[in-house]
């Protein structure tokens, strides 16, 4: 613009083509040796062609970067235009209840989830179930803190709050049960009958800790999947052989990357009960590092003072898991710790024994079915 004024002003002196060839190379946006090529150049005839050169290299930019500036606006604005489009369209949809956003869709799947155990959940549970669901409408469902706290309401949902399955303390049914899945073991089946006609008594089989000691091989683990199966209960394993962190049975910290729950709480959202059968394996293995020390999180967990308000690290509410009938195995009793011992009703498995699966049909005893 400044050259454009500067060349009209003073026409006169821009007469001379060696003045012109200056002028049009000065406007041009060369580079340096190739302004220096025209200022070097004596011939009026060659300098004149140079500058055309560079000023028609101009244009051709200049044409180039108003396409591309073209295209850009166009998608820009054909973008605007459409997200305006899309959100117009999720207006209208909503105010005719055609469709619902996410943050809506979850809350009432979570809501209606919960209002199956609502009435049996304690208030601790409903109060912060409420608070979360409130939290989550506040969220953007871009930010991170709404994935982890729709994740915090999926387990806190998925816990079957207060709802038992109803036990059967039915001796002879039991027998039928015990006799069918194992032949031989007369006195430790006699010991599980008599544990579960003193349930029968009292109407609950809830405070006992059963625990089968033995050689590996002689059934321990059957044999606690026949208990679920004599008391119509649902069954859930794990195995804390080796296990030295603390966090698989106390949870991780919802502040942590991929926190999950720790195994009771898995269990009681796969059983979908609060009365299960939970068998923990290979009690006398337990590990201990830098983690935490398992067998201290067992003992609250097994203790039936304490187990009613056990408290998960990742839910950070107290869940009743005294409902829950556990059955630990063992192969010696030595390594297991003291007071964890305290608290356990021994079973005591000889290594003769032989479990139906590993007996040729040929050969197996005609048992009631």
């Amino acid at each position: 613009m400044y050259n454009s004024q500067y060349f009209a002003q003073r026409f006169q002196d821009f007469q001379d083509p060696a003045k012109l060839a200056d002028l049009a190379a000065s406007m041009c946006s060369a580079d340096d040796q190739a302004l220096q090529t025209i200022l070097e150049s004596l011939d009026i005839r060659t300098r004149l062609q140079n500058a055309l050169v560079l000023l028609k290299k101009e244009v051709e930019l200049g044409k180039l970067q108003a396409d591309i500036g073209r295209r850009v606006e166009e998608k820009i604005s054909g973008d605007q235009r459409k997200y305006f489009l899309m959100e117009q369209l999720k207006s209208i949809k909503k105010e005719l209840g055609m469709e619902r956003d996410d943050k809506t869709a979850l809350a009432e799947k979570f809501s209606a989830r919960f209002q199956v155990h609502r009435s049996t959940a304690p208030k601790h549970a409903i109060t912060v179930i409420e608070e979360e669901l409130q939290k989550l409408s506040g969220l953007e469902p871009s930010s991170s803190e709404f994935n982890v706290t729709r994740n915090y309401l999926e387990w806190l949902t998925s816990i079957p709050w207060g709802h038992s399955s109803q036990e059967r303390l039915d001796i002879g049914q039991a027998r039928e049960v015990l006799d069918f899945d194992h032949h031989g073991l007369e006195d430790v089946k006699e010991r599980i009958l008599e544990f579960i006609a003193v349930g029968q008594l009292r109407g609950t089989t809830q405070g006992k800790i059963i625990t089968l000691v033995g050689p590996p091989g002689t059934g321990k683990t059957s044999i606690g999947q026949s208990i679920a199966r004599a008391l119509d209960r649902k069954f859930f394993r794990f195995s804390v052989g080796g296990l030295s962190d603390v966090a698989e049975i106390k949870g991780h910290r919802r502040t942590y990357v991929g926190a999950m729950p720790g195994k009771l709480v898995q269990c009681l959202k796969s059983t979908g009960v609060s009365n299960p059968v939970v068998l923990i394996d290979e009690v006398d293995k337990l590990g201990r590092g830098y983690q935490g020390d398992p067998a201290s999180a067992l003992l609250e967990l097994l203790d039936p003072e304490q187990n009613g308000t056990f408290l998960d690290h990742y839910l950070d509410v107290p869940v009743d898991l005294s409902k829950v009938l556990f059955v630990c195995t063992a192969n010696v009793l030595d390594t297991i710790p003291a007071p964890l011992l305290d608290r356990m009703e021994v079973v005591r498995l000889s290594g003769t024994y032989v479990s139906l699966s590993q007996i040729p049909p040929t050969v197996l005893p005609i048992v009631r079915p």
